[in-house]
């Protein structure tokens, strides 16, 4: 591959100069320019500090303008970039910046007050993501290094930064970019090594593909610490010389149309939970009405009708949009099929984290209803079937986006990759004669969020299986919902004579306080109490198939 990530992001400093790169939600606008300017200072603070090459910088705070320069400033430095999603716990985010021998974090300062930096031995300093500033330092020599750096970082551009003298430091596409933390608890968690190639050749995908044009608006809601966001919702765009306003925390659909009708985004990124909401509460009881159930029988007036709520969803989205690319989980087959009806424009992505992310896309007026897309040019896919067409197997990938395997985890990654270079997903499906990927299941027990976030019920339920009166237990998704299903310890209930209200009560406090150790997204809602040992294999596991449907 010939570009590289370094190019790419000169090519659209240079080009894009004075015009507007990075907004916070309803603030003032950075130029190319100015981000080009922090992005040297950030250089400058790192060389004080004598980082080199393939040490790490870890990146611990939600959407925001400063968020994306260090970023930047520290992939295009040569640094390899920890990010890590804001609602991980505290003691996942001691955990995931020790493993990752991270020298250097960055970090929002309302997060920080719960961090513990005695529990992070490697760090040399923290700084706050609001202004740069310390937060933390090992020495205090540290202390005059900020104005030592804003006094000097533009020496080599004769102290006045142009368009033309710009430049990046050479950066190659073999050298490692980021270790992406599927998740945060000790023993669960595998850093993802993603390469410099893997994220170029998603950003080059995306320019072939669904191109976007200087000045293009675009609105950052998915978390940009999850490869889905950061490379399309990001990366993307800003190779693109597009201005991108980033939200901050997570918004709630009313506050994200708000958003779209203001800033009318160009390109829009979702998972299904947001259209699904929207289908639901704006759009189904308006069609279960009497009338418009007869009228909907009518060739005529259906077509009419569907213009019209085609235009009214359009508008919602800001009704800029070239298309809507959904990943991230499964597309309710109703909504999908009423989108596909009323010829919304939207489409279905397939990726995943050790992809970075993109393994199959199609634009919408070339997807087909129920895929993900097909296999995008930069990857090879094959099914792990004798009739891949017609008969369910592995998907497994190979190609310019994928991993280099799990940091200091040598066992998981000969486990997912083979000799070749395959990478086995875990997930189950088909693949027809146009290289149309459909999705069937997963082979592994992972969860996949409504937002499109992985829960490992294992994490899960080794801390549950640790509260009082449980023995063991399985957690299980119901409706998007996870509950817990667990067997009791009897000897325990027996010996203080509880009976089953009281039981009920102590599992409620179980699940209160579990839920107060994961983030949100891993709450569990209810606990469903088994009267009967979990059926097991021959080796004592539990034989989860069972129990992965409500009876």
């Amino acid at each position: 591959m010939a570009e590289n990530l370094n190019i790419h992001f000169e090519r659209s400093i240079k080009q894009n100069w004075d015009l507007p790169a990075f907004s916070n939600y309803k603030d003032v606008s950075n130029s190319y320019k100015q981000i080009a300017d922090r992005i040297l200072y950030l250089h400058c603070i790192f060389k004080k500090f004598n980082l080199k090459k393939g040490d790490k910088i870890a990146l611990f705070g939600k959407n925001s303008v400063n968020w994306a320069i260090t970023y930047l400033a520290s992939v295009s430095y040569g640094i390899v970039i920890v990010p890590i999603l804001p609602d991980f716990k505290p003691d996942d985010v001691h955990h995931i910046v020790n493993h990752s021998e991270s020298c250097i974090l960055f970090t929002a300062d309302s997060l920080f007050d719960e961090l513990d930096e005695t529990s992070m031995n490697n760090l040399d300093a923290i700084f706050s993501l609001k202004d740069f500033s310390f937060l933390f330092s090992k020495k205090k020599a540290y202390q005059n290094y900020l104005s030592e750096a804003s006094k000097v970082y533009l020496q080599d551009f004769d102290n006045k930064l142009t368009s033309e003298n710009y430049s990046l430091p050479e950066v190659k596409n073999e050298d490692l970019a980021a270790i992406i933390y599927t998740s945060g608890t000790t023993g669960f968690s595998k850093g993802v090594m993603l390469p410099h190639k893997s994220l170029i050749s998603n950003i080059i995908f995306a320019k072939e593909h669904m191109p976007l044009n200087p000045g293009d608006t675009i609105v950052s809601f998915l978390p940009i610490a999850h490869v889905f966001g950061c490379a399309f919702e990001f990366l993307f765009p800003f190779c693109s010389g597009c201005h991108i306003t980033f939200l901050g925390k997570t918004p709630s659909p009313k506050v994200l149309i708000k958003s779209f009708q203001e800033i009318h985004p160009r390109l829009i990124l979702s998972v299904p939970l947001v259209i699904e909401k929207i289908y639901k509460k704006q759009i189904k009881p308006t069609l279960q009405k009497g009338s418009m159930k007869i009228l909907l029988k009518i060739p005529i007036t259906r077509k009419l009708i569907y213009n019209k709520i085609n235009k009214k969803l359009t508008t919602v989205f800001g009704g800029n949009f070239r298309e809507i690319v959904i990943g991230g989980a499964a597309l309710n087959e109703e909504v999908e099929g009423f989108l596909r009806d009323i010829k919304f424009r939207y489409t279905v992505g397939y990726g995943m984290t050790e992809c970075g992310p993109l393994i199959s896309y199609a634009g919408w007026n070339k997807f087909k209803r129920a895929s993900c897309g097909a296999v995008v040019d930069r990857m090879k896919v094959k099914i792990d079937s004798s009739d891949p067409q017609k008969e369910v197997g592995e998907i497994i990938v190979k190609g310019d986006n994928v991993m280099y395997g799990y940091y200091k985890n040598k066992e998981a990654t000969n486990a997912a990759i083979d000799d070749l270079g395959w990478l086995r997903t875990g997930d189950l499906g088909i693949m027809d004669e146009d290289n149309f990927i459909f999705i069937k299941g997963r082979s592994k027990s992972m969860i996949l969020g409504p937002a499109g976030k992985n829960i490992y019920p294992e994490e899960i339920e080794a801390r549950l299986n640790n509260l009082p009166f449980v023995q063991e237990s399985i957690v299980v998704d119901r409706d998007s919902k996870l509950v817990a299903l667990v067997y009791p310890d009897m000897e325990q209930i027996d010996a203080l004579g509880l009976n089953e209200k009281e039981l009920q009560l102590k599992m409620d406090e179980n699940r209160k306080s579990i839920n107060k150790v994961f983030p949100a997204y891993m709450a569990i809602t209810k606990i469903e109490i088994y009267s009967e040992e979990f059926e097991k294999t021959p080796k004592k596991s539990i034989k989860r198939f069972l129990y992965t449907t409500q009876n």
